[in-house]
């Protein structure tokens, strides 16, 4: 299990953070820092974002962050919306997440840099928020898309990506083309490790492309056919197999 960070116990619950990565903007703020509310007061409550989970672009243009509200998804949101059974802190699910991503910033990976984590416990159940650097001047691969097709260079270079992770033995539990952004200099990132874990070499890599080609054929079927292609994915392989 991935290690890391200084847990700091607050008024209502326990947060995780390197307390040199909050910086000016979240001194003495605490668990207030997981409150839109308390962001949406100082201005600083940028957008919103959809999905499953309920996420936020918080914080100043010198530290753009992501809030994030973990939420359920499929039949177990019927049962709550976003409470998860308790058993130990270190399987906490943002708590999970902040370490995978701090291992993943040491490595020097196109992932976004965590900030602090927190979690509240209600006798057999918790909640729980992260806060990530948000990786600006990017847009999703689901949206560049739909905006138009993608030259073999942009193929190749998400299939290295992917690889990249793999090659560290980085199991991403969701990889899709929502999950996978790109920045104007052909940069590519990865996002949403939530779930995700370091894990030996086995079948999961392959689970892990059949997820990101079945993501990228579902946006495929509502947009022109030149968009995705079996030569994209083929280029996207290309660059996986030679990173």
């Amino acid at each position: 299990m991935i290690k890391g960070g200084e847990r700091i116990a607050s008024a209502t619950g326990v947060m995780l953070a390197d307390p040199h990565s909050l910086g000016n903007a979240g001194q003495g703020a605490s668990e207030a820092l997981f409150d839109p509310d308390f962001w949406l007061a100082r201005g600083e409550l940028a957008a919103a974002s959809g999905g499953r989970g309920s996420a936020w672009f918080v914080g100043s243009s010198a530290h753009p962050w992501v809030l994030r509200h973990y939420r359920r998804g499929g039949f177990m949101a019927r049962i709550s919306e976003d409470r998860y059974w308790w058993s130990e802190e270190d399987r906490v699910r943002s708590f999970s997440e902040w370490r995978l991503l701090h291992y993943l910033s040491q490595l020097g990976l196109n992932t976004p840099k965590p900030v602090v984590a927190f979690y509240r416990r209600d006798r057999w159940t918790y909640r729980c928020d992260l806060i990530t650097e948000r990786i600006s001047q990017t847009q999703a691969l689901s949206a560049a898309l739909e905006a138009g097709a993608l030259t073999a260079a942009v193929w190749r270079a998400v299939g290295a990506a992917v690889a990249s992770l793999h090659r560290h033995g980085v199991d991403h539990a969701d990889l899709n083309a929502h999950n996978i952004l790109l920045d104007a200099s052909g940069v590519v990132s990865v996002i949403d490790f939530d779930r995700g874990q370091v894990r030996p070499p086995g079948a999961w890599t392959s689970r892990n492309l059949a997820r990101l080609k079945r993501s990228l054929q579902k946006i495929a079927a509502a947009v022109p056919p030149d968009r995705f292609t079996p030569a994209s994915w083929k280029e996207l392989m290309t660059g996986y197999q030679a990173a």
